[in-house]
C-alpha cells in the first residue's frame, strides 16, 4: 500500500507560517481532498484557485511556507503537486525540514533547518514526485520556491515514526494512523481506499470508508479483507467495528485474525500466518459503531475479514504494548534521531 502523507490535515498537519497568501491560502496546500478549478471563477482576490499562490514579483529570495506534520515520521516522497497552475506554477523549489517541540516557533531565525531536498525545476500543472533519501525523523518542513507563483498541494510521504514515551503504560489505538499502523494490503479497492480505515477521525459519510465492489461468487465463506500492521506489537483489549453510513451496503459479518510475525526481506505479507484468533464470525449492525472487548496478548498484525463483501468506515484496535514493543518502538526512535 502507498506511504502515509505525514503532512495531511488528515492526520493533523497544518501550514502554520508563509511569505505570500495574496491569491491563494496557504491552508490549501495540506488539504486531502484532490484539487479542483473553475475556469472564470473570481472573487476580491482574483480568480479562484485550490492551491496556495503568492502575488508576483517575490524577488531573488522567492517565497516559502512551513508545514507542521502531522506526526513525526521519515520521509520517502514529497509531492509538490501544481496541477491547474501553469501560466502561474513557480520556476522550482527546495525543501528543508527540522525537528521542533510543538510549542516551539518555526519562524524563529534560531532554528537549524537541514536540506532534505536539493534545488529543482517544477513542472507545471503536474505532479512533481521529489525522492528524500534522508532516512531522519522530522517535525516540520519548509518549502523554498525559487520565484513566486502557486502550489496546490503538498504531500510529504513515508512513515510514522511514534514516540515511545505515547505508548508507555498507556492503552493506544495501535492500528491508528497517527501511531504508526498502516494498511498493507486489501482484496479489493473498487470504490475507495481501506486507508480509511485507520484514520483518527470519525466517517463523515459514506465515501469516507473502505467499500469493495459486489461480489457475485457468493459462498459460505466468500470475503474480503485486509491486512493492518501495527508499529510494534501490542496485547490487544478491545476491537471496533464501524460501520456508520453504510445503510444498505455493509458488510454483513466480519471475522479478526492476528498474527504475531511480520514479512522477511524476501517474503511479502502473503506469506505470513494470520493463525491467532482475535474475533469470531460476527454479525454487523448497518450505519453502527460497535465495540468488543478481546484479551488477545502480543499481536503484531490485524487480518480483517468483511464476508461477503461490502462497506466498512473504521476498525480500530485498542491495545498495551508488549515489553518487547517498547523496546522496538525506542529503537526506532533513536535510530532515526
Amino acid at each position: 500500500m502507498t506511504d502515509v502523507d505525514l503532512a495531511s490535515r488528515l492526520v493533523g498537519g497544518s501550514v502554520v507560517a508563509a511569505s505570500d497568501e495574496s491569491f491563494g491560502f496557504k491552508e490549501r496546500l495540506v488539504d486531502p481532498a484532490e484539487p479542483a478549478f473553475v475556469p472564470g471563477t473570481f472573487d476580491l482576490r482574483g480568480e479562484v484557485v485550490d492551491g496556495w499562490e503568492t502575488r508576483r514579483h517575490a524577488g531573488r529570495a522567492g517565497d516559502w511556507a512551513i508545514i507542521r506534520l502531522g506526526t513525526p515520521g521519515r520521509l520517502r516522497t514529497i509531492d509538490v503537486d501544481t496541477r491547474f497552475f501553469s501560466g502561474n506554477h513557480p520556476s522550482g523549489c527546495a525543501v528543508d525540514a527540522c525537528v521542533l517541540a510543538r510549542t516551539d516557533d518555526p519562524t524563529d531565525p534560531a532554528v537549524a533547518w537541514t536540506p532534505i531536498l536539493e534545488p529543482t525545476v517544477l513542472k507545471a500543472d503536474s505532479h512533481n514526485l521529489l525522492a528524500v533519501a534522508d532516512r531522519r525523523r522530522w517535525t516540520h518542513l519548509r518549502l523554498r520556491l525559487q520565484s513566486d507563483g502557486g502550489v496546490a498541494r503538498l504531500r510529504a510521504y513515508g512513515d510514522v515514526v511514534p514516540d515511545p514515551a505515547s505508548w508507555s503504560d498507556v492503552t493506544v489505538e495501535v492500528s491508528g494512523l497517527e501511531n504508526g499502523g498502516r494498511v498493507e494490503w486489501c482484496s479489493d479497492s473498487f470504490y475507495s481506499s481501506a486507508t480509511s480505515l485507520i484514520l483518527p477521525n470519525r466517517p463523515h459519510n459514506m465515501g469516507d470508508g473502505w467499500e469493495a465492489r459486489r461480489r457475485r461468487d457468493v459462498g459460505p465463506d466468500t470475503h474480503d479483507a485486509v491486512i493492518v500492521s501495527f508499529a510494534a506489537p501490542a496485547d490487544l483489549r478491545r476491537i471496533e467495528v464501524d460501520t456508520s453510513y453504510f445503510v444498505f451496503n455493509a458488510s454483513l459479518e466480519v471475522s479478526v485474525l492476528g498474527s504475531r510475525s511480520r514479512p522477511d526481506r524476501e517474503h511479502g505479507w502473503g506469506m505470513v500466518a494470520f493463525d491467532v484468533p482475535v474475533l469470531p464470525r460476527t454479525r454487523l449492525l448497518a450505519d453502527a459503531r460497535q465495540v468488543f472487548a478481546v484479551d488477545v496478548p502480543d499481536v503484531a498484525a490485524l487480518r480483517v475479514q468483511a464476508y461477503p463483501d461490502g462497506g466498512i468506515a473504521r476498525v480500530r484496535a485498542i491495545g498495551v504494548s508488549t515489553v518487547d514493543g517498547l523496546r522496538m518502538l525506542q529503537h526506532n526512535w533513536e535510530e532515526s534521531s
